[in-house]
């Protein structure tokens, strides 16, 4: 394989931005459920969820965010948001809410995946499109 893959100035900074937004959210997110903030345990519990997972929920997301923000572990951080955002997607759609809500998790699957596509060579180098 090519390990010289290069990485266009406009792609690198779209990816920070984009990571860096996800990042923010992610962090906001867990943290409010680790302190149990009572939106986020109405929240938790309207799509039937007990209110005791909240908390065990906030950590996985604050760990795997944290996995994902180091560049020695974002693959790792890259699997767990991505398990986390599934099991979020099978939740939601389990709860038979009005509207579509399942596709927020899988959007954020998304964008966390080409946000990390953008920035990292290797893992560009891994699921490189063309071939070598």
């Amino acid at each position: 394989m090519n390990n010289s893959i290069q990485i266009s100035k406009p792609a690198l900074w779209t990816g920070r931005v984009l990571k860096a937004l996800l990042v923010i959210f992610l962090m906001v997110d867990a943290i409010m459920k680790v302190i149990k903030h009572p939106i986020y345990v109405k929240g938790t519990t309207e799509f039937g969820l007990p209110e005791s997972c909240v908390a065990i929920l906030g950590a996985y997301l604050l760990i795997a965010t944290i996995l994902y923000v180091l560049p020695r572990t974002a693959m790792y951080g890259i699997l767990f948001l991505v398990a986390y955002l599934g099991g979020a997607v099978a939740i939601t759609f389990l709860s038979a809410k009005d509207g579509h809500p399942y596709i927020f998790p899988i959007v954020f699957a998304i964008i966390t995946c080409v946000a990390e596509f953008l920035i990292n060579p290797t893992i560009k180098n891994i699921y490189s499109l063309k071939k070598q």
